[in-house]
């Protein structure tokens, strides 16, 4: 998703499930195909580096999750380092990744955007 319209008629909605970094958006969409939005302000990531790396992350989970036809955004809703410690390492990113990991498995699993028979 990239226009202004597009998320807006996501964030309308209640947040459909939260980790401990992540806020994650849901709506069911008339499309073929899931679409993703991230958001990663500024002031919860300091470093372009770990912004760059926190959507590239998310982007590479949401293609290997075969979601169903959905909208969805994901918002980073917790500072995740400061301007002090490293940009990235492996560390974070293995926490990236698991928290993410538990949004989307949770957008496979829900019944509200469970994929309706007869569609692949």
């Amino acid at each position: 998703m990239v226009k202004t319209d597009e998320f807006s008629s996501v964030f309308r909605l209640r947040p459909v499930y939260r980790t401990s970094h992540f806020v994650l958006y849901a709506r069911n969409n008339d499309l073929s195909s899931a679409r993703l939005g991230v958001v990663a302000a500024k002031r919860m990531a300091p470093r372009a580096v770990t912004r760059n790396t926190i959507k590239r992350v998310t982007r590479e989970l949401f293609r290997q999750a075969a979601l169903p036809q959905v909208d969805c955004i994901v918002r980073l809703s917790k500072p995740v380092n400061s301007k002090n410690g490293p940009a990235t390492n492996a560390k974070l990113k293995a926490e990236l990744r698991e928290e993410l990991s538990q949004l989307f498995a949770f957008l496979l699993n829900a019944t509200a955007f469970a994929r309706k028979p007869g569609n692949k």
